[in-house]
């Protein structure tokens, strides 16, 4: 493999391995503010013994996404310096704005939140778990505000300079609001509390099913339930919003996502598999889908992969795989939440043990689904890095050589494998011993 290839692996596996952590903080910082915010309301000390057990997990994560982080930050540097050139004055800002609007507000009320239990009076530390929860959420914003503009550049004009042409911002707010940030950030919400709820179902189901801390597993079975329900249920219209943002600006990616090869009417595909040289998807698809859900009509024009040129193609089996296996999961956590609610009303939630050991290991696919998300958004569009402006094989640093990537991933590698060893150690340890009495 050569250094743009090794580059790509390089920050996909940091990258990947890094946000197994942001979308649960997120997730599970709504769970500590629901049942903190309940436990003010109803002074029901079951609901403060959760808004403690979570803590403890959520301080874990936070550490964790934290700690994988910051070698992002140095990759710009290492292995896209050529990038960090062309993007620094808008890509800069935004990381910045993460800085100093979320970062230092969830860690600077982190402390509170994890050691100001019977230091504060209660309102004060539900105060500090909304600001903890509010600093993960912001810095979710930056980071998808600089991704999103990526795809869909806005608020620029183009400059020469001494080290070649350079990105500056001339309206911020446009830069911000780009064409896919709203509908981007909102979905990336949707999958954190996904997670989020289904993390916490799957702890409290493993309770319940071995008779652990009964109260506590009970009580947070059904918060976790009702985030991933909402969560779940509204993923399928942020999800749409999105796919209405790729249609009129990135038709590339959409046709890819469909493997639809030849414009026109467009198929939507339950799953299949892309024969990229003949043209053609086998599989299984609704004649015209695609159309109606973007123009609301299946005999609508949709472009096809033939309308732009072959080397502006992403990886169409790659992404059309991806984007499937992330839509069916969708529909799964859509019909496992709702039939847990279905039973819980109808007094059987805790009796139905198939459903409890389904909600045991559906945490894994909703980390899969998030994962997918982001493989399917970043793989879709290549082979741009800035959309329309700069390609990724124009990107990275010429500096570097390809055995220096690969030892750095080597590395990596043994780093990242040693601490998702601890994280695990910490995690079982903490669920094999429960709430505090």
């Amino acid at each position: 493999m050569d250094v743009l290839d090794l580059s790509r692996l390089q920050f996909a596996f940091t990258i990947m391995f890094h946000y197994l952590f942001p979308p649960l903080t997120i997730g599970l910082g709504a769970v500590m503010v629901g049942m903190e915010g309940m436990h003010l309301a109803t002074r029901n000390p079951l609901y403060l013994k959760a808004a403690k057990f979570w803590t403890k997990i959520f301080a874990v994560n936070f550490a964790m996404g934290v700690a994988t982080g910051i070698v992002m930050e140095f990759e710009f540097g290492t292995n896209w310096a050529r990038y960090s050139q062309f993007v620094g004055d808008v890509f800069g800002s935004a990381l910045a704005a993460e800085g100093v609007f979320a970062f230092f507000l969830e860690s600077g009320f982190l402390s509170l939140l994890v050691f100001g239990w019977d230091k504060v009076k209660p309102g004060m530390h539900f105060f500090a778990t909304v600001m903890v929860f509010l600093g993960s959420v912001f810095s979710s914003i930056w980071i998808v505000v600089a991704n999103s503009w990526m795809q869909t550049p806005a608020g620029f004009h183009v400059v020469e300079s001494a080290l070649g042409p350079r990105a500056e911002i001339v309206d911020f707010w446009a830069m911000v609001f780009n064409p896919s940030s709203v509908a981007r950030l909102l979905h990336v919400w949707v999958g954190a509390f996904i997670l989020g709820g289904f993390f916490v179902t799957s702890i409290s189901a493993w309770y319940v099913l071995h008779g652990k801390h009964r109260e506590f597993s009970r009580v947070s079975l059904k918060v976790g339930l009702v985030v991933a329900a909402i969560g779940s249920v509204a993923a399928l219209f942020t999800g749409h919003l999105q796919a209405e943002v790729v249609a009129e600006h990135q038709p590339a990616k959409l046709a890819a996502f469909e493997g639809h090869f030849e414009t026109g009417p467009a198929d939507l595909y339950a799953l299949g598999w892309v024969d990229v040289e003949e043209g053609r998807v086998l599989g299984i698809a609704l004649p015209g889908g695609l159309s109606f859900l973007v123009h609301r009509t299946f005999d609508a024009v949709v472009p096809g992969l033939d309308a732009v040129p072959r080397e502006d193609w992403p990886n169409v089996q790659l992404v059309f795989q991806t984007y499937h296996a992330m839509v069916a999961l969708g529909m799964l956590f859509i019909a496992l939440s709702l039939v847990g609610l279905w039973t819980w009303r109808r007094g059987r939630l805790f009796e139905t043990r198939w459903l409890l050991w389904t909600f045991v290991f559906v945490v894994l696919a909703a980390y899969a689904a998030n994962q997918l998300g982001w493989v399917t958004a970043e793989a879709g569009r290549q082979p741009w890095i800035v959309w329309g402006l700069m390609r990724t094989e124009n990107a990275f640093s010429e500096a570097v050589t390809a055995p220096m990537v690969a030892s750095s991933i080597v590395l990596f590698g043994l780093i990242y494998a040693m601490l998702f060893a601890v994280w695990l150690y910490i995690m079982n340890d903490k669920i094999q011993h429960g709430p505090e009495a």
